[in-house]
């Protein structure tokens, strides 16, 4: 079996839960880019400034975070990160899309070497995509 590309796997999948755990911990309060990356690394994510701040510009500049610079430090002054009220939508709806793939992936594995049951098969049938009828506020 073929060893992944660990910068192929951080670009095309890793990205995106960095941006989900960023989320998450931001509607429990607002963080700031250090901490993130102590929390990050916790979790055995291997990621660095350069990596980390343009990302949190990024969810800014989508509307799900919004930034609040402390006056009083000057140049280097600390960024909290609130949620927005569209990152929390956001995070609703992958929270929701995150848990059913949890829910697939453990039953498959469960399951190994039987047949999907009935309610595995359908599953991905009978969800609606949670962005039809959704208007961009951006």
């Amino acid at each position: 079996m073929p060893t992944p590309d660990p910068k192929l796997i951080t670009r095309e999948i890793l990205l995106g839960f960095w941006k989900v755990h960023i989320l998450h911990h931001a509607a429990e309060q607002p963080v700031i880019g250090r901490w993130v990356l102590g929390e990050l690394r916790r979790h055995g994510y291997d990621i660095s400034p350069g990596t980390l701040y343009p990302l949190l510009k990024r969810m800014e500049r989508n509307g799900w975070l919004k930034c609040e610079v402390d006056s009083r430090g000057g140049p280097t002054a600390r960024r909290y990160y609130h949620l927005t009220r569209e990152g929390r939508a956001v995070l609703d709806v992958v929270t929701r899309m995150v848990g059913e793939l949890h829910d697939e992936i453990a039953e498959d594995r469960h399951h190994q070497g039987e047949a999907p049951s009935k309610q595995a098969s359908t599953r991905s049938v009978a969800r609606k995509n949670p962005f039809k009828g959704r208007r961009s506020t951006r």
